[in-house]
C-alpha cells in the first residue's frame, strides 16, 4: 500500500501549454496586409482625385446660393457648363438649344415655366422669389449631377 500511496503523490495537473501569442503574425498575414495597405492608398487616391475634379461643382454651389435672379443662375449654369465642354460648344447655345444642351447632359426636363424663366427672365429682373427658387433647385440639381463630356485623346490625322 506504501507503493499506492507513493504512485498517487507522482501524480500532477495536466499542464497546459501556453496560449498562441497573436503576435507575430503568420507569414499570410503579411500578405494580407500589403494588400490592404495597397488597396486603401488607391482608394485614398481615387477619393482625392475625384474630390479635386469636383472643385468646381462645389464652387458653383457656394456661388448659386448667392444668386438672387435669373440671370445669376443663367450665368453660373453656364460657367459650370464651359468646365466641362468647350466655349465654342456653350457659346452659340441660347434659350431653348441651351436648354436642351442642359437637359441632355442630365439635369432633367426644365419645366415650361422654367423655360420661360430661363429665356425671358434672364433680361427681365422681375422673377419671382418663388420663380428664382425653382431655378436654383433645378441649376443645383443640374450642377451636382451632370455627366461630363468624354474627352477623346485620339491622335489627330
Amino acid at each position: 500500500m506504501n507503493e499506492a500511496a507513493t504512485s498517487l503523490d507522482r501524480l500532477h495537473d495536466i499542464v497546459m501549454p501556453p496560449d498562441v501569442p497573436w503576435w507575430p503574425p503568420a507569414p499570410g498575414w503579411y500578405a494580407v496586409l500589403a494588400v490592404a495597405v495597397v488597396l486603401l492608398c488607391w482608394l485614398a487616391f481615387r477619393f482625392w482625385r475625384s474630390w479635386r475634379a469636383n472643385a468646381y461643382r462645389r464652387a458653383a454651389l457656394r456661388e448659386l446660393a448667392s444668386a438672387n435672379d435669373a440671370a445669376g443662375v443663367a450665368e453660373i449654369l453656364r460657367r459650370t457648363a464651359l468646365v466641362i465642354a468647350p466655349r465654342a460648344d456653350i457659346a452659340q447655345k441660347t434659350g431653348d438649344d441651351w436648354l436642351d444642351w442642359l437637359e441632355s447632359r442630365g439635369g432633367g426636363a426644365p419645366s415650361a415655366e422654367m423655360r420661360e424663366n430661363f429665356t425671358r427672365g434672364v433680361y427681365a429682373r422681375t422673377t419671382d422669389e418663388r420663380d428664382i427658387t425653382t431655378l436654383r433647385d433645378y441649376a443645383a440639381r443640374w450642377i451636382s449631377g451632370h455627366r461630363r463630356i468624354p474627352t477623346d485623346n485620339a491622335p489627330a490625322s
